[in-house]
């Protein structure tokens, strides 16, 4: 029997040797969930008194035989809840199992402010969303020795946070707090629900070839993000979002199909040059601390990265079914390792181009940029938009004409 404790529900798995019928339902006075299984009876090593309970609103588990040979559960909890039940069959590492989901008004979980005082003229810390995989009952890739990516990727994911919280003008919040499983497609809107400036999503890869190894970034395709304009135009009736990206937030209700789908395209687009930036950054940090598996940004249409209002990367880093790898990360050190060098190829490029409005924006600026070009671009525009001369982009990109190609990195000077 196991536990998991999410913001917003309890998860309760019972491990069972093959597919149950059962009964769930509640009671109060005090507060209890009652689970009865029919022809059933505990394993010999069971023991309620050893189930962790962790930090949940389970207080205690109590277990007693049944009439007919049946076998009852009893949930001893604070308050009143919702269960929804589901059978599971075998899936590596885990074989049957009944999960039972309780929901209820559980205590708002608030983000802890920044450490940065916030001034009257509203300046802020740039936020980054620390998206750790799997979790839960979804242990992600099983590697060698048997280490699990979701506990390998926690720890890189609070390590990170830390560097993050410590460095002036950021500060960091996990979208996975402890050991539990979060949708993919909430993983993005928990970040953009806080307003994130950055959403980074962090795993581990593994292979049916133990060869295989090394640590990779991807930002989301140009496909993906063509597709999921398209769709966040579709159900833009349903929608209460903001999208937001550079200098605030729009609301997109009152707008006619045709502009909405400019400005959608319009804030994907930034946000996937934002996306190639921040990469980049990355992946050349992990190059100089751990092998790469491809030495460029590769692009994928993963569903944790279609945000289109928060520039988002996907970090797999390394193989944990290679045994090199798998050493590696089931190392605190180098865990550690790999946390200082995500950090430091994040704070390079928003360091460079801070988020308007933010603390960092208002420092003075004495270091050259990059941007990465997008279609529709021209040398003009970038000039404009960047309050510098053509001639001086030229210069500092030794650049002999206006012509520029999508995808090109170019740097830009100082305003």
């Amino acid at each position: 029997m196991r536990i998991h404790q999410a913001p917003d529900y309890v998860r309760v798995v019972l491990d069972t040797s093959e597919s149950v019928k059962y009964k769930v339902f509640t009671l109060e006075n005090p507060h209890r969930v009652v689970i009865d299984i029919r022809n059933t009876s505990s394993a010999r090593a069971f023991s309620a008194n050893q189930v962790n309970t962790g930090n949940s609103v389970i207080r205690r588990v109590r277990t007693a035989k049944r009439p007919n040979n049946g076998y009852r559960v009893v949930l001893d909890v604070g308050l009143k809840l919702n269960p929804r039940t589901t059978l599971l069959n075998p899936v590596a590492p885990y074989g049957h199992r009944l999960v039972i989901d309780l929901f209820g008004d559980f205590p708002e979980q608030e983000r802890p402010r920044s450490r940065i005082a916030k001034p009257a003229d509203g300046m802020r810390s740039i936020l980054i969303a620390i998206d750790s995989g799997h979790g839960g009952e979804d242990p992600g890739a099983i590697g060698v020795g048997r280490i699990q990516e979701k506990r390998v990727v926690a720890k890189i994911a609070r390590e990170l946070k830390k560097l993050l919280d410590a460095e002036p003008g950021f500060e960091a919040m996990l979208v996975r707090t402890g050991d539990y499983y979060v949708a993919l497609e909430k993983r993005p809107r928990i970040a953009r629900k806080q307003r994130a400036d950055l959403f980074v999503s962090i795993h581990a890869d593994a292979f049916h070839n133990a060869n295989v190894r090394g640590a990779s970034v991807y930002t989301l395709s140009e496909k993906g993000a063509t597709s999921e304009t398209a769709l966040w135009l579709a159900q833009r009736a349903n929608h209460s979002d903001l999208i937001g990206g550079v200098g605030g937030v729009l609301n997109l209700d009152d707008k006619d199909d045709l502009l909405t789908s400019v400005l959608l395209k319009m804030s994907m687009d930034y946000n996937r040059s934002a996306s190639i930036l921040a990469g980049e950054s990355v992946l050349n940090a992990l190059g100089r601390v751990t092998r790469l598996h491809k030495k460029r940004v590769e692009q994928a249409g993963f569903v944790v990265l279609k945000s289109p209002d928060i520039p988002s990367i996907l970090i797999e880093t390394g193989y944990i079914s290679n045994p090199s790898d798998a050493r590696n990360l089931a190392s605190p050190d180098f865990q550690k390792k790999l946390a200082r060098a995500i950090f430091r190829g994040l704070k390079a490029p928003l360091t460079d181009n801070p988020p308007p409005g933010t603390w960092l924006a208002s420092q003075p600026k004495l270091v050259t940029s990059s941007y990465v070009i997008v279609r529709g671009d021209t040398l003009s525009d970038i000039a404009v938009r960047h309050k510098v001369s053509m001639r001086s982009i030229r210069k500092a990109n030794k650049l002999s004409s206006n012509k520029i190609l999508v995808g090109q990195v170019i740097l830009i000077p100082a305003g």
